[in-house]
């Protein structure tokens, strides 16, 4: 695998663009945008959308869904050959098996043969064609890409909704560039202090114990009078289980309510005096 520095990956990123051919719906239009910008992305191509100022249309926008910058810097050119111009590898992303055509890949090969590619050419641009909602690619299309580029989904209904497709594409890639500079792949804390998860201290795990003492009696699970060794087995479990700051506070707030309904109790039923 090749590796990429920080500042390569953040090129990389802006050296993939994503074309749709022939867009049918500005809904899915705007569902691309939107997947394009959570992966990092920012270049989306139409090619000859079949609705006029697709990207301007009230589904485009519903759907961008906050993407609106990707969508209105989206180019739009009359011609396949036009998008991928600048572009020096281009995968076909297609469900069906082609006879005739460039060499075949998954999408996960495909995630990682356009890293290599942009890491080992600093002029490089890979490319993401989708076809239409309805029909897909058509030879011709294919003719003018590298490789053909498959999802491996489920065999008896491989049907993908061509934003859903380009999700999966966008998903991939940002993954195999994330995962060639070690970045982090779940969200960070960056160094923030997380007080709740550090380890309680003796005073707050007593005080802990001294009203976990109290909840007990108040629903009558320990009688103050004939304790036998409850409270020190108590004690002992607390302090095995080293109890973090949200757990003692969790804890006691169950004690809380054990008094509260203790109390309750005792105000419905007081004992009788003899």
């Amino acid at each position: 695998m090749t590796s990429l520095s920080q500042s390569d990956q953040d090129t990389s990123f802006s050296r993939v663009r994503f074309i749709m051919v022939h867009p049918s719906h500005p809904g899915n239009i705007g569902a691309a945008a939107r997947a394009i910008k959570t992966m990092g992305f920012g270049e989306l191509c139409l090619v000859a959308p079949k609705v006029a100022a697709a990207t301007q249309q009230p589904e485009a926008v519903s759907m961008a869904s906050g993407a609106t910058d990707v969508l209105d810097a989206a180019s739009v050119v009359p011609t396949l050959a036009d998008a991928l111009a600048p572009v020096t590898l281009a995968f076909a992303l297609t469900a069906r098996p082609r006879f005739l055509g460039p060499p075949a890949c998954d999408i996960r090969m495909t995630a990682e043969l356009a890293r290599d590619h942009l890491s080992e050419r600093a002029q490089g641009r890979v490319a993401i064609v989708l076809g239409t909602e309805r029909a897909g690619l058509t030879n011709e299309d294919i003719a003018l890409c590298q490789r053909l580029c498959h999802i491996p989904a489920n065999p008896e209904y491989s049907s993908l909704n061509v934003a859903q497709a380009l999700q999966l594409a966008a998903w991939e890639l940002r993954y195999a560039l994330l995962a060639a500079t070690g970045a982090p792949t779940v969200p960070m804390t960056e160094g923030k202090r997380d007080v709740g998860a550090e380890l309680a201290d003796s005073a707050r795990v007593l005080a802990l114990m001294e009203h976990w003492e109290e909840a007990l009696t108040w629903v009558k699970f320990l009688d103050p009078k004939h304790p036998k060794k409850l409270v020190p087995r108590m004690r002992h479990l607390f302090a095995r289980n080293a109890l973090t700051n949200d757990e003692v506070d969790m804890l006691r707030g169950v004690c809380t309510a054990m008094i509260k309904a203790g109390r309750i109790a005792y105000a419905a039923n007081p004992p009788r005096l003899l």
